[in-house]
């Protein structure tokens, strides 16, 4: 079950989240690139082009997830975005892309909520990636 080694970026501020989806993409055979702020993924978008990213919603901001989100699209409009967040368990504000309306004002092609299944993320990466594993 290799990835070929597809790069993955995953930004999150919340460091046990960030190992966990570490672990697991490394575990699928990705090469995982990780950053614990918004400033720092941001950073790393200069230097390389991932293949798929995987962005927080709130870090440093409320808004940090779909600040990237623009900031990748703006750059590398080809690569898919994954938003996972807690927004609607903190909040109970519901953000979703499941419309082309929605995805073309998020900036993202998928949005998860924290409390993350991994089949789910799975399915979506093999679904943005385009392959069947």
């Amino acid at each position: 079950m290799m990835a070929d080694n597809k790069k993955i970026l995953i930004a999150d501020d919340d460091i046990d989240m960030l190992e966990q989806l570490k672990m697991q993409l490394q575990g699928w055979g990705f090469e995982v690139i990780e950053a614990e702020s918004q400033e720092e993924a941001e950073r790393k978008l200069e230097r390389l082009k991932p293949d798929l990213a995987i962005y927080d919603l709130m870090m440093e901001n409320r808004d940090s997830g779909f600040v990237l989100s623009y900031k990748t699209k703006k750059k590398y409009p080809d690569v898919p975005v994954i938003i996972v967040t807690a927004v609607t368990g903190e909040t109970g504000l519901k953000f979703d892309a499941g419309t082309e309306e929605m995805r073309r004002w998020i900036k993202a092609e998928a949005i998860l909520d924290k409390d993350i299944r991994f089949e789910q993320l799975k399915r979506e990466i093999d679904r943005l990636l385009g392959e069947d594993r």
